[in-house]
Order: structure tokens, then C-alpha cells, then sequence
């Protein structure tokens, strides 16, 4: 019978032939017959190579090659190429692989002839070829670290501008989410004294609190600023003219600092170039802070920096304002457009390198700036509608809500579609109430929900205005809001003062429904 090498004069010439054969199945890839040659050249028996797939002969580098071997064997062709092949003990030798499409034991089989060409150019392929990986592991492990990197600093941006009210500690304790140190402390300037506002460290450095550093006058707080830049020093013990210039500075209660410490780094907090504090960092190896580790100590200061500046115009919000409008301008600035412009800086910075790497996540990232762009510039408007309510009542309703989307976007990176069918024009109060409802909405969707899509559908039919809001989000039960959250009672406040209703649909793990339907009064509509 043919084509069947169990038969004799085949099976003799099966066995003693120099070459490898194998036998594999078309559809299941796996070994089904072996001469003695191809189970040596892979350094297993017979029977162990039996059953095995026949990619797991091949290097990884070379397995794309049996999409060719199936095309061309399955037109009737011989296949023909030099392959990686892979031993057990995971040594390489490069092999000439010639194939052909036949029929074993009525089952649709390839019959593959291997020719070792050498084991020392296989070693030295295989060389090759590990440090291609080696090469490629090690890049993808940086990429790895600079995206946890950039995760991180993301989050301490979202940490700190969502801290509305002053908290030097929280500062030092986002720095040490990105920086190892031993002790750290936070100074505001006051003319020419540096105020420590928090520390970070042994229990001593903590009971030194609180204490200040006078400088002696503003060429003295120049060079101690270092121009706006992280100034580093590998031993602050040294008799480096930067160490002694440090011991000099820091007197009295300030030297504790010093204690155990011997890798420093004094790092200006500027905003708009205008110094208005330090971060110091210390640690006990020398030289322990390199110039990556200053470049992100500088960044998470700019953010510090916004924070003591925003905490500080808020405590004057609250101060002047009287209506808590007032209050929620100040949160919105702080929490949206801050984060979205200081995350799009993120990006800014790091775009080139990434692109180098990888130039299709590089214009990911490019759409994600675009993003965060278009966001902020929507917030912005929508804080300048919130100063002028003018622009609230004169402006279509329809923009106005795609103003929120889109500033909703750029804040959450959530999708959301809007649609307007008909048009009307509201009265004032109702429309603002519109407004308002949409806005309240999207902010407990970028809170709570955990959604991934957002619709926005606003109708216009027959005197009734009927704005739909659905999210696909976590969901909850309205029934059992938990305490402090008030925006659902705030929306029913506002359906009540302009004799609207408001309905809402949700369960937990089934996303939520905001319907909210005003109907003009009859004695309108017949007008």
C-alpha cells in the first residue's frame, strides 16, 4: 500500500536515511511518525517525540514559516526554506526544510525532511537570537516602567487636585509614590524664610516640627533655588562647594534634616516662575537620586506647586464668596481643567521618546492629547458660562450640552453621544435647570458609575422637552444612596421648582437611566 512507511522496502530506508523525517497531521499540527535521524537532531526518542506539536521544533522566529509550508503544500508544491529548529534542551541548529502535502494512514498528513546544516551556526543563530529577545525584553521592560511611571504621576495629579484644601503631607506622601527617600520635608516661602509645612521621616525629624530657615538675603535664596531646577548632591557630608553651601543654609532646628542623611536633592516649587516654595528629599546612600528620579521629582513639584496655589485662592473663595456656586467654580477649575492641562503636559513630555519606540503608540498618545485639549478648552467655556449666566439662557441648549460632553470626555476619556431631535425655546429657569441636571449627572457618572459609555438624547416634541441620560456603568440602588451624596435630592429640588419630573432607573450592576421631562403649560401651547 502506498505512501505507508511501515511497509517494507520503505520502512528500512525510513530508518537508516542521514535526514530527519517527520510525519505531522495537517489539522492537528502534532507528530504522528519520526525516523531515528529527526528524533537525535532534537534530543528526544521516538516515542517522546511522538505526539508532540510540530511547532514546538521550531524557534518562535521561525514558526511564520508554516504558513507558507501550508500554501504551498496544499496546492500540490514542495516546500522549500531554512528554518531555527529548537532542541530539548533548548539548544538551536539551523535546519533546510523541504515538505510536501500526502496522505498517512487515510489521514491528510505533511511529510517534512530536515537536513542540519550545523550545529555551530545554529549556536551562533541562536546567539542571535537571544539577544534579539534579550534586546526586545529589556526595551519592553522599559516601556513597562515609563508607562507605571506615567500612571503614577497621573494618579498623584488626580490625588492632589481633587485636594482642594491645604495638606503639605499628602504632597510628600504622593512624592514617595515615585521617589524613594529617607526623609522628606515641605517648605513655603515668606519673603525670605522658608516655612516647613510637613515632613516625612524618623520620629525626631517629625518632632522637630515646626521650624523655619532665614535665609540671609535674596542671592543667598537664588542660589538655593538653583534657577527652577532639581539640585542634586551625592553626599551632603562632602567638602562639595553645593554641600557646603547647603550646610550653610539650613541652621538650627533645620540641621536634624542633615542626621543620617547623605544623598540630598532640593527641588523649587514655581508657579508661573515665581518661586513659592522647596521640596528636600534625603536619603542615606550616597549618590541614591539620578537625574530621571530629579526629572520626576520636579514634575510632581509643578503639580505641588498648583496645589499650594489653588488650596490657597479656594481658602480665599471661601473667605469672599458668598453663594456655594462660588465653591463649586473654584473645585471645577481645580479638578478639571488643571488635571486635564497637567496631563496633557505628561504627554507633551514624553511623546518624542515614546514615538521613537513605538510611532503607532505614539499617535494613541497624540489622540489622547487631542482629547484632553479639546476637554479642557470645553471646560474653560463652561466655567466662563458659569461667570457670565447670560450665556446659560441665550446660548442653544443643545451646544450647551455638548459643551459638557465634551469636557466630560476630556476629563474621563468616557465616549459620549449626543443626539438633538426638534427644536424649542425654553424659558430661562427651565433651561438653566436643564443644564444643571445634565451637568450633576455627568459628575456622578465620572464619580461613581464606572462606565465605559455614556448617550445624551435631548427631544423637542409637542411642548415637552425630555432630556435622557444612559450610562452602562456599575449602577445603584436609588433607594439606598449613601449618606452626603446629595446631587440626586439636589436634581429633585430642581424638577420641583420648575414643575418637572424626574425619573430614575437603575440597579446595581445594570447601569442607570436619568429621564427628566418638563411640558409646557397649556395655556402656552395654545397660545
Amino acid at each position: 500500500m502506498e505512501n505507508k512507511v511501515e511497509e517494507r522496502p520503505y520502512r528500512h530506508i525510513f530508518e537508516h536515511i542521514s535526514d530527519g523525517v517527520l510525519i505531522h497531521h495537517v489539522q492537528t499540527g502534532l507528530v504522528v511518525e519520526a525516523n531515528p535521524a529527526a528524533a537525535a537532531m532534537h534530543g528526544y526518542s521516538r516515542r517522546e517525540l511522538i505526539g508532540r506539536p510540530f511547532t514546538t521544533l521550531l524557534h518562535p522566529d521561525s514558526r511564520h514559516l508554516l504558513h507558507d509550508y501550508n500554501q504551498v503544500t496544499q496546492k500540490g508544491g514542495t516546500f522549500a526554506a531554512t528554518a531555527v529548529h529548537r532542541c530539548r534542551d533548548g539548544s538551536l541548529f539551523q535546519a533546510e526544510l523541504r515538505g510536501t502535502a500526502f496522505i498517512y494512514e487515510n489521514q491528510p498528513c505533511f511529510l517534512s525532511v530536515i537536513r542540519d546544516i550545523g550545529r555551530d551556526i545554529g549556536r551562533d543563530i541562536g546567539r542571535d537570537v537571544s539577544q534579539r529577545i534579550q534586546s526586545r525584553q529589556q526595551l519592553e521592560q522599559e516601556v513597562a516602567a515609563r508607562r507605571r511611571e506615567q500612571a503614577t504621576l497621573l494618579a498623584i495629579s488626580h490625588t492632589l487636585a481633587s485636594a482642594l484644601k491645604l495638606k503639605p503631607g499628602l504632597i510628600l506622601d504622593q512624592m514617595g509614590m515615585i521617589l524613594d527617600y529617607t526623609q522628606a520635608a515641605l517648605f513655603a516661602l515668606e519673603e525670605l524664610t522658608l516655612v516647613a509645612l510637613a515632613v516625612r521621616g524618623p520620629q525626631p525629624v517629625v518632632d522637630a516640627m515646626p521650624f523655619h530657615i532665614q535665609l540671609e538675603g535674596p542671592d543667598t535664596l537664588a542660589m538655593l533655588l538653583n534657577g527652577h531646577q532639581p539640585q542634586r548632591i551625592a553626599n551632603v557630608w562632602s567638602d562639595d562647594p553645593d554641600a557646603l553651601f547647603m550646610r550653610t543654609c539650613l541652621s538650627g532646628p533645620a540641621t536634624i534634616l542633615f542626621d543620617g542623611i547623605q544623598a540630598w536633592m532640593w527641588v523649587p516649587l514655581a508657579v508661573e516662575e515665581r518661586i513659592i516654595g522647596a521640596v528636600v528629599l534625603g536619603h542615606v546612600e550616597p549618590d541614591h537620586f539620578t537625574t530621571h528620579q530629579a526629572n520626576l521629582a520636579l514634575i510632581v513639584a509643578n503639580q505641588a506647586a498648583i496645589t499650594l496655589v489653588n488650596a490657597q485662592l479656594y481658602q480665599q473663595a471661601q473667605t469672599v464668596a458668598m453663594l456655594e456656586e462660588r465653591q463649586r467654580l473654584a473645585q471645577n477649575l481645580h479638578d478639571a481643567v488643571n488635571q486635564s492641562l497637567f496631563s496633557a503636559s505628561l504627554i507633551a513630555e514624553v511623546l518624542p521618546r515614546l514615538w521613537e519606540r513605538d510611532p503607532q503608540e505614539g499617535r494613541q498618545s497624540l489622540e489622547d492629547l487631542r482629547r484632553l485639549t479639546r476637554g479642557a478648552t470645553a471646560e474653560m467655556r463652561g466655567l466662563l458660562a458659569e461667570l457670565r449666566p447670560l450665556v446659560l439662557t441665550d446660548s442653544d441648549l443643545g451646544d450647551l450640552l455638548r459643551q459638557l460632553g465634551d469636557a466630560f470626555i476630556g476629563r474621563t476619556n468616557i465616549p459620549v453621544q449626543l443626539t438633538v431631535q426638534g427644536e424649542d425655546t425654553l424659558p430661562a429657569e427651565v433651561q438653566v435647570t436643564f443644564y444643571r441636571v445634565c451637568q450633576e449627572v455627568l459628575n456622578n457618572i465620572a464619580k461613581y458609575a464606572w462606565a465605559d459609555q455614556v448617550t445624551i438624547d435631548l427631544r423637542y416634541e409637542a411642548g415637552v422637552t425630555q432630556l435622557h441620560i444612559v450610562d452602562n456603568g456599575r449602577g445603584f440602588d436609588p433607594t439606598a444612596i449613601p449618606v452626603g451624596r446629595y446631587g440626586l435630592s439636589m436634581m429633585q429640588e430642581r424638577a420641583k421648582a420648575i414643575g418637572a419630573d424626574l425619573v430614575i432607573n437603575s440597579q446595581p450592576g445594570e447601569g442607570a437611566e436619568i429621564i427628566f421631562r418638563w411640558q409646557r403649560p397649556l395655556s402656552e401651547v395654545m397660545a
